[in-house]
């Protein structure tokens, strides 16, 4: 959605692909901009004989995920380690069932450690024939440069708000009022917008961050937000976990034949070991992913703050909180704010360091403190 250039670049490279295609393509693009979604519907288009006719076995099998010669790792962890990579590549040099060609898509390539990138070039450098790599980050400068000098480049624009909004209207029958409000406040990322749509706890979790954030006058109210922070953080990450882990438990105690009550043997417990630690790298990746949506939701708070005292003209991203937005904008400077959008990008970097969350939280609301009249 709101990709025309992108599509039409693919659709032209599908429409000519008896004339061959390029082994390897890199798609970036901001979060929620669809980089995944464009690189599965290419990996379709490209093995259906019909270019994407949407309603062939292939494509339906493309759809479902269960495409024998489409290969995705959606790594859910902080990092994606040297033996995912190996395990990819293992695939790439496999021939191909259904299609003409064997697709590997990387969702978040740029979590590649630099040795799993070097090991990654090699293919790229001599691809198996009949093999194509899709590889999907935020931006170029994510990867190595070694890698962006084989691939070809699509990159995907933030999408606009009103198309965002028009879209949770049509697809999920969102109230069109809460769904320009929600699509302003995630800022045009879809799937963020489609969250806060369908959760009040989201919302208010978010309404709580921004709140919290313009109640800070001393270091004391800087050491409490940062607790609340990190509370919320934890919580939504939960929200997104807690389901879905009991889930894969289940799953797992169900094909050893065993049910939740039942003691797992000796023999069968290494397995499930390894299904926790998964678990606990995808707990750490979560808080991770819910800090950075409060990085990003005080970015766009401040950011409102700034249009305000430089008269920009344009929209507000929280039009409910305008009356506090208005407030802190006429007793502060310009300068003022534009420290504070540096010290949450700062911490936003830390972050990404490994720095403790606490101490990076309560770094950053020292930062954020207000003067009192």
């Amino acid at each position: 959605m709101g990709q025309p250039e992108a599509v039409e670049l693919l659709e032209t490279a599908v429409r000519h692909r008896d004339d061959g295609v390029f082994h390897s393509w890199l798609i970036t693009g901001p979060p929620g901009s669809g980089r995944s979604n464009i690189a599965l519907a290419f990996a379709a288009a490209l093995e259906c004989t019909e270019g994407g006719c949407g309603t062939c076995q292939s494509c339906k099998l493309a759809e479902a995920g269960t495409h024998p010669d489409i290969t995705v790792l959606s790594t859910e962890k902080v990092q994606i380690t040297i033996a995912e990579i190996r395990e990819l590549l293992a695939s790439s040099v496999m021939g191909t069932t259904l299609g003409r060609y064997r697709i590997l898509v990387m969702e978040d390539a740029d979590r590649m450690t630099p040795t799993a990138s070097n090991l990654l070039l090699k293919s790229l450098e001599e691809p198996p024939a009949g093999t194509i790599w899709m590889l999907c980050a935020p931006s170029e400068a994510d990867m190595l440069p070694t890698i962006r000098s084989r691939v070809r480049r699509v990159g995907l624009k933030v999408p606009s708000v009103e198309s965002v909004a028009a879209l949770l209207v049509e697809r999920d029958g969102i109230d069109p009022a809460l769904a320009a409000k929600v699509a302003a406040e995630a800022q045009s990322h879809i799937g963020m917008a489609r969250r806060l749509a369908t959760s009040s706890d989201a919302r208010n979790r978010r309404r709580d961050v921004l709140k919290a954030a313009m109640s800070i006058y001393n270091v004391a109210d800087a050491v409490r937000t940062s607790e609340r922070w990190l509370e919320l953080a934890q919580k939504d990450a939960e929200s997104l976990s807690t389901e879905k882990d009991e889930e894969e438990k289940t799953a797992l105690m169900h094909s050893m034949g065993l049910s939740a009550t039942d003691a797992v043997p000796a023999a069968l417990r290494s397995e499930l070991k390894r299904l926790t630690d998964d678990q606990k790298r995808r707990s750490t990746r979560s808080l991770r992913d819910g800090l950075d949506r409060i990085f990003v939701d005080l970015l766009a708070l401040y950011r409102d703050i700034l249009t305000l005292q430089l008269n920009a003209g344009v929209g507000l991203v929280n039009q409910d909180l305008v009356e506090d937005i208005t407030a802190i904008a006429n007793k502060t400077k310009p300068e003022e704010t534009l420290g504070k959008l540096k010290a949450i990008e700062l911490a936003r970097n830390r972050i990404a360091s490994n720095v403790r969350e606490n101490m990076v939280l309560e770094s950053l609301g020292v930062s954020l403190r207000l003067k009192r009249n």
